[in-house]
């Protein structure tokens, strides 16, 4: 059976409090995430992030998420 990410490339891409996750690299970056710079297969990127984010706790939260001014 064929995987629909077959042939598919992606890019590792992290937000301001430090989560990563990955993206196809024909779509957008969605708002709110940056590429890092790394690109390739899914698995090599999911790799790259489990080197990346060794803490999975969430980061300080930002501003926006506590209602602050």
């Amino acid at each position: 059976m064929a995987r629909a990410d077959c042939g598919l490339f992606f890019r590792v891409v992290v937000n301001e409090v430090g989560r990563y996750s990955i993206w196809p690299t024909h779509l957008t970056t969605p708002g709110g995430w940056r590429p890092t710079g790394f690109s390739g297969s899914k698995q090599a990127c999911l790799h790259q992030v489990a080197e990346l984010w060794r803490d999975m706790c969430p980061g300080p939260r930002t501003r926006t998420e506590t209602g602050a001014e």
